[in-house]
């Protein structure tokens, strides 16, 4: 027997399947999919086996051993990492090692170390026992099968061996999962009209396009999810639920605990590694048939899926834009979909242009949900011009968004402010020579962080104390400017000391757990004022915040990127979403010095599609997506006049082979340089070029083996 394995290694340059042959003991093992060690010139590699052979006319080296018994990669998942590779231009290695746990990964030397628990069965159901602790532990076995070693020894530990050495009991030992949920105990909701509509287009209509659901903010979405999923697990299918943020999963999964109790399982980044190969092997076993989780979940191991549902379908965490390869989780939902011929349903209250404009071409089926649940009003939007109150007060914080705060903790209430930027203040600069400090690596300035009073860079990591004196002139000049949450948790002390808050940011959340005992502590009502970046804006529910304050609504508007009007707009309409949601009105004040900028005055009167029109005709005037499809081109290395040179070789390459793209570039980086690499950036725009990937393909080829240049092509990227 011969096997064909993709090794470890994730350069281009052994992105191959290699022969190996299979020792006549280890033939009966071999399946498709698993990982086994082979011998790779003077190393020893993990590899996946992808071909299997009776035979080959060379002399090949033996595999070493199994790593698994157990299939890794299933039928689907094999076939479904090729077309991954096809569509990005990954490694094929690459493509099959995002779909995976650290654990099960094909590398070397990492063991997640598995947990077990010993239980006793029942052998001799006919067995009378000869004393009072045997007879006490017998009729524990009356109505189960399976009983704990602690439970029993509680009772007695020579009774226990005795019962074990006459073969009475059986010991079994049962592996121990980390994650543990909670027994169902959530009565189901009734529908509204309009989700039971929603729920039956979903189950009874034509699942060959995806659904988008259009729903605004409140309108019940989550419950008509768990609807379909119920409908599904009755037909003895599984289901795929994704989430955007780390920060949604914990009350997700709460939500569906409660419903569906163990039969979910979660996946997502804030799992230790031992958790996730858990949770991972329970979906492999068919242990659990909801999987929820963030953007990697959707590779979750599952058979005979139902449903797959994409929740704020329009975020962009959803598209792994940092390394290979690079995928976007909606365009592997929908792939999924077509090969269990199941449902995919989009939801969000702000889908993304290009998803509202297939579904008004046909592409998708578009499904609304127009009210929120009861007939609850949307929160009353106020737009605060800060160019008129910034001459009246040093605050960022405005007189009347104080008041409303206080007014809202006076009733009993809680507020949630946003501000889309960490740290204390954006940079420091010197009064007297105007020197900004930057980070030695990278042309960005450092952000101070005074709670540690450390200048952190936030792309590359480095962190220096915060000096005494300017570095330049050597005076005591130094001063801090801009606004990041931890400014305004000292603001919000300083004006409202008797206000219990909350911060909520990357450097809050760091530990383990973080999110949901934040979370948790705002729901009982341990502070007033959840304050925080993007995090929370999306997906939470909290009865009691009817008042939403957004510090600086310009944050992602003044971003040089062709989408900062569209996701100005989304943040802004979930963050005011997470007002009013229960029986109280709710009340959103807005401060910006762009006050009738239409991404944010659209906000106000909750306008989703007044919004999408003016940015269509905007974005049809420029060629930009959804009328134009976009590839980005990342060129990087140490040397950053070979870098330019070498980018211009790619942008002449390009056009004498391609005959309906438009070039533009190369130009810098708006960060230039970040850790010492200097990157260029070209952007194609196409409707049609049969011949881009093929092309695309050769350059990267060209490049494999130049250790001066990396090459990162981004296929529909997210951001630039």
């Amino acid at each position: 027997m011969v096997v064909g394995v993709l090794v470890q290694l994730a350069s281009q340059n052994v992105d191959k399947i290699f022969d190996y042959s299979v020792p006549k003991e280890l033939e009966c093992s071999i399946k498709l999919g698993i990982r086994v060690l082979v011998p790779f010139g003077k190393q020893i590699l993990e590899g996946f086996v992808l071909e299997i052979k009776d035979s080959s006319e060379l002399e090949l080296k033996e595999i070493y051993s199994i790593v698994d018994y157990d299939i890794v990669l299933n039928k689907e998942l094999l076939a479904l990492g090729k077309e991954i590779q096809k569509d990005t231009l990954s490694t094929l290695i690459s493509a099959y090692q995002v779909m995976l746990p650290k654990a099960l990964k094909a590398k070397a030397g990492t063991t997640i170390h598995k947990k077990f628990h010993t239980f006793y069965q029942l052998q001799q159901k006919d067995y009378v026992g000869t004393s009072n602790p045997q007879k006490q532990i017998l009729e524990l076995f009356q109505n189960r099968d399976m009983i704990a070693r602690e439970e029993l020894v509680a009772i007695s530990l020579s009774a226990v061996s005795t019962l074990v050495e006459k073969k009475v009991l059986l010991p079994v030992s049962v592996e121990d999962y980390r994650l543990k949920y909670d027994v169902c105990q959530d009565s189901k909701r009734i529908l509204t009209s309009s989700q039971q509509q929603v729920v039956n287009q979903v189950i009874e209509g034509d699942c060959s396009k995806p659904f988008l659901l259009f729903g605004v903010t409140g309108s019940g979405k989550t419950e008509v999810y768990m609807n379909i999923i119920e409908h599904v697990l009755t037909q003895g299918k599984s289901a795929i639920v994704l989430v955007p943020e780390i920060s949604l999963t914990p009350q997700m999964v709460e939500q569906f605990s409660n419903r569906f109790g163990n039969q979910i399982a979660a996946l997502h980044s804030a799992l230790s590694d031992g958790e996730k190969y858990d949770e991972w092997r329970r979906i492999a076993r068919g242990e659990a048939n909801i999987v929820i989780g963030a953007r990697s979940a959707v590779f979750a191991p599952l058979e005979n899926i139902g449903v797959i549902i994409m929740d704020e379908e329009h975020s962009d965490s959803y598209k792994q834009g940092d390394k290979d390869p690079r995928y976007h989780a909606r365009d592997i939902a929908i792939w999924r979909g077509k090969y269990h011929s199941c449902p995919v349903v989009l939801g969000s209250a702000t889908p993304s242009l290009e998803s509202m404009a297939r579904a008004n071409k046909g592409v998708y089926q578009l499904l609304t949900l127009k009210e929120r649940v009861n007939g609850k009003k949307l929160p009353d939007v106020e737009i605060i011009d800060m160019n008129q109150e910034a001459k009246k007060s040093s605050s960022h914080l405005t007189v009347s968004l104080l008041t409303e705060i206080q007014d809202c903790i006076h009733r009993g209430e809680q507020a949630i402010l946003f501000l889309n930027r960490r740290g204390f203040s954006t940079f420091v600069t010197c009064k007297n020579c105007a020197e900004t400090i930057k980070c030695p690596h990278c042309d960005i300035t450092l952000t101070y962080h005074k709670s540690n009073r450390m200048l952190r860079c936030h792309y590359c990591g480095y962190a220096t104390p915060l000096p005494k004196i300017c570095p330049n002139c050597h005076e005591e000049a130094l001063s801090d400017l801009g606004v990041g949450t931890e400014k305004i948790e000292e603001e919000l002390h300083h004006l409202l000391p008797s206000a219990r808050v909350l911060r909520m940011d990357v450097d809050t959340t760091s530990r383990k757990g973080a999110h949901k005992k934040m979370i948790d502590a705002f729901r009982n009502h341990e502070y007033d004022i959840l304050l925080g970046t993007q995090i929370v804006a999306k997906g939470l529910d909290f009865a009691d915040v009817t008042l939403v304050g957004v510090i600086n609504a310009d944050t992602s508007l003044n971003i040089p990127d062709f989408r900062s009007s569209e996701n100005t707009y989304s943040l802004l309409s979930q963050v005011a979403g997470r007002s009013g949601r229960s029986s109280k009105p709710g009340k959103v004040l807005i401060q910006t010095f762009n006050p009738d900028h239409y991404a944010i005055s659209y906000v106000k009167g909750h306008d989703y599609l007044g919004f999408y029109h003016e940015e269509m005709l905007i974005r049809r005037k420029l060629g930009y997506p959804p009328y134009y499809y976009l590839c980005y081109i990342k060129i990087s290395g140490k040397e950053s006049k070979y870098i330019f040179q070498e980018a211009l070789k790619i942008k002449q390459s390009l056009e004498r082979s391609l005959d309906h793209t438009t070039i533009l570039g190369p130009t810098p980086l708006s960060v230039f340089r970040v850790n010492n690499i200097y990157r260029y950036g070209i952007i194609l725009k196409y409707k049609k070029e049969d011949k881009l990937r093929q092309n695309l393909f050769i350059i990267k080829n060209h490049y494999k083996t130049n250790n001066k240049v990396r090459i990162d092509i981004d296929f529909s990227p997210s951001h630039f």
